[in-house]
């Protein structure tokens, strides 16, 4: 009695196992879908890295840092709002440390994982110096990916469904899959309801319950939610935004879909993940409502996208300006670098001509220094020679003078002679 089915669409799964079985060891099925989850993320969160000009290798540290808070987070949240089902009568402390420890046995609340997550990640952001709401953003769309693989466990597990129905949809479990224990268990949790075991439904002449399938309702809203979010990032008015949208996104889905789940975790009346999702929903539309009315006021908005490689959605006929300035910018970022790569050899070339042209620049300095120079001892050799000259000249009147003056003196002495021999006669 190992089959689940869908007579409403003509889905017959035969056998659908819970465990496998590796070298003796049996692993269960949901433990394979959460760590497929997890992979999944970590593989979409470090493309969205890249994308946006961010270090990928900063989201594989935060994703083996945040393994063990995650679980731990996770189950801490079930424990609480669960805490009658290990806190008993009569049960001694060690007993009941165990009981809450170990989770093979179910146990573990998405709830409390993305509180723990968040947490997590804003001490790693802090740490790392990393901008916190675009690690959000891009931690987002992980996160909704690695849901919608992580909720296929719920399938294996043939848990976490609905109440009764009888709807297209329905899913359809033996009731001899459950155990005569493990079914009065589900009985008295109210898991399994009086209505799902008075109603039961023969398929392929076995005995069923039919209840909501909500790990599918859940997986299909989660599948919706990231295509849109894949399509909305590159309009992203402000950087935490894809956060916000995941946040309020999952907690509108989340808080109709425990309208039909009777294993709710509950408080009174109220079950604990319609109030968290409602907490949730209101405060992500608050903060994308007061961002957009802080950028219709004129503030500028942080967003930090770095457009890197051309992607399979950039081939797709995009109309809008956003679009078109990304791939216009992919196209000028691979031209630069396509132009750089021409570039180099040249810039060798060309440093060695303009060295060769510095070198002939300083030559012909030289040379007209050079004439400068000797041009300037020529001037001062002529005017040397030109004083000279004027020297001698100089002296020469100066002789001539003495001897024309000398002369005159002859001439008078001869005079007086001539004269005075002419007295004697």
């Amino acid at each position: 009695m190992q089959g689940i089915y869908f007579p409403g669409v003509g889905i017959f799964f035969e056998k659908v196992l819970s465990t496998i079985t590796i070298l003796n060891v049996k692993i269960p099925l949901y433990a394979i879908c959460v760590t497929g989850g997890f992979i999944l993320a970590l593989i979409i969160a470090s493309k969205e890295a890249q994308r946006t000009g961010q270090n990928d290798e900063d989201y594989l540290d935060f994703f083996l840092w945040l393994v063990i808070p995650a679980i731990a987070g996770a189950r801490i949240y079930y424990v609480i709002f669960n805490h009658e089902r290990f806190i008993q009568p009569g049960k001694s402390i060690g007993k009941t440390l165990v009981d809450m420890i170990n989770i093979h046995n179910g146990g573990l609340a998405v709830y409390g994982g993305l509180i723990a997550g968040v947490l997590a990640g804003f001490i790693f952001a802090r740490k790392r110096k990393i901008n916190f709401p675009l690690f959000g953003d891009t931690i987002a769309l992980g996160v909704v990916a690695a849901q919608i693989v992580g909720r296929w466990g719920n399938f294996f597990n043939r848990e976490c469904f609905g109440t009764y129905t009888q709807s297209k949809f329905r899913m359809a479990i033996p009731v001899n899959y459950f155990s005569r224990g493990y079914l009065q268990t589900l009985r008295n949790d109210g898991i399994i309801t009086s209505d799902m075991l008075n109603k039961q439904e023969l398929v392929k002449g076995i005995a069923c319950i039919t209840v909501h399938p909500m790990f599918l309702y859940e997986g299909l809203w989660n599948l919706a939610l990231l295509i849109f979010l894949l399509l909305y990032r590159k309009k992203k008015k402000f950087d935490g935004e894809l956060a916000m949208i995941y946040v309020a996104g999952y907690g509108l889905g989340r808080f109709w879909i425990e309208w039909l789940r009777t294993d709710s975790l509950m408080v009174g009346g109220l079950k604990v993940s319609q109030i968290v999702a409602a907490i949730c929903f209101f405060l992500a539309i608050s903060v994308i409502v007061k961002n957009r009315n802080d950028i219709k006021n004129g503030k500028t908005p942080k967003v930090n996208y770095v457009p890197n490689k051309k992607s399979d959605e950039e081939s797709d006929e995009e109309s809008d300006e956003d679009s078109d300035k990304d791939s216009d910018d992919k196209k000028k970022v691979e031209s630069d670098k396509k132009d750089k790569k021409k570039a180099e050899p040249k810039k060798e070339d060309k440093k060695k001509t303009e060295s060769k042209k510095e070198d002939k620049e300083k030559e012909k300095s030289k040379k007209e220094d050079k004439k400068k120079t000797e041009s300037e001892k020529e001037e001062s050799d002529k005017e040397e020679t030109d004083k000279e000259e004027k020297k001698q000249v100089t002296k020469k009147n100066i002789k001539d003078k003495l001897k024309a003056s000398k002369a005159s003196e002859d001439d008078e002495d001869e005079v007086e002679e001539d004269t005075m021999d002419e007295d004697e006669d």
